[in-house]
């Protein structure tokens, strides 16, 4: 009997001690969030430091934030992409961070108030150097023969997708959907989102996919292969940089607070490179892996702002999708 009420006791404390523990709730992509992803990582240094538990909920970020409105229960999202704030920031469902960006090591300048890098990468094709001797330009690519098999993402679907009709835009104009017109007998199939286009091309049924200029470091540090590299453009590569926000409806807003000033420490950048394969965004290049620091990358960043994208995005999809249904 003594046992019973110690046993049931003990319940008790323990629940109501989970019950006191602060939880913050972040939403993220899905990637974000995989045990391959740098969520686990990142989940677990925090908690170090923050007596919380830090639950993610992972899916589409925004379309979700937006169906859920002030009932969401993040107190915070990771995963935004620049070329969707604007959309997100006239939601009206996001605070100011109140972070000195000082820190951050972007290669364009950066003062949003609302929406935090976390890291960054330049869109880019990646080939494999033994079958192909690769592209100093985005002419070239265009140039190539018809047999080159290239895999690309919708723009529709994929932030990547998205990234890759903002840079054919960015260097093209008003001639990109004849530039499109030149790509398109090379693009063998058309993805929902990257990772089946990149598992076409590592699977060997694609020898050009569009992915980052950092890929291949993960083939070089995970596999110790050597033999996938980024075509850098004399054009120039399209920016992207991915994002943090804290929810307005938080009801832990201290705790949002000290999560996205984690974001900024070197602790949490220093994970990025080999969990999230991108650059980190707030931590300077002699602190990168060595990999890193090695991987060829563009003179040129290509970026436009989230009101020139939102601008900009309808006429960018449509020349791909009038060259490419032709």
């Amino acid at each position: 009997m003594k046992t019973t009420i110690l046993t049931v006791a003990g319940l008790m404390f323990a629940s109501a001690a989970s019950a006191q523990t602060n939880v913050l709730t972040v939403y993220a992509p899905d990637y974000f969030g995989s045990e391959w992803g740098p969520g686990p990582s990142i989940e677990d240094a925090f908690e170090a430091q923050c007596d919380c538990d830090l639950q993610y909920q992972t899916g589409d970020l925004l379309p979700r934030l937006l169906l859920e409105g002030a009932r969401t229960e993040a107190d915070v999202a990771i995963g935004f992409n620049s070329d969707i704030t604007l959309k997100a920031r006239e939601s009206g469902m996001f605070a100011p961070h109140g972070l000195d960006l000082s820190p951050l090591t972007l290669p364009i300048d950066w003062d949003d108030d609302t929406f935090l890098p976390f890291n960054y990468g330049h869109t880019a094709f990646i080939y494999d150097n033994t079958k192909l001797d690769g592209f100093d330009s985005f002419d070239a690519l265009l140039n190539a023969p018809d047999d080159v098999r290239v895999v690309i993402q919708d723009p529709r679907s994929s932030i990547s997708g998205l990234a890759l009709v903002l840079w054919v835009q960015a260097v093209y104009g008003d001639e990109s959907e004849a530039a499109w017109a030149r790509l398109a007998p090379k693009i063998v199939t058309v993805t929902q989102g990257w990772s089946e286009s990149y598992g076409l091309f590592t699977d060997g049924e694609a020898d050009v996919v569009l992915s980052y200029t950092t890929s291949p470091a993960y083939h070089i540090i995970a596999e110790e292969d050597l033999t996938k590299t980024a075509a850098i453009f004399d054009e120039g590569h399209y920016f992207m940089v991915e994002l943090a926000a804290k929810l307005t409806t938080t009801d832990n807003p201290e705790l949002a607070d000290q999560f996205m000033a984690f974001i900024l420490t070197e602790e949490f950048q220093t994970m990025i490179p080999t969990t999230n394969w991108s650059l980190p965004a707030a931590l300077s290049e002699d602190k990168w892996p060595e990999v890193f620091q090695e991987l060829p990358m563009p003179e040129t960043v290509l970026f436009y702002d989230e009101n020139e994208a939102a601008a900009l995005r309808d006429q960018a999809i449509e020349a791909w999708r009038s060259a490419l249904s032709q």
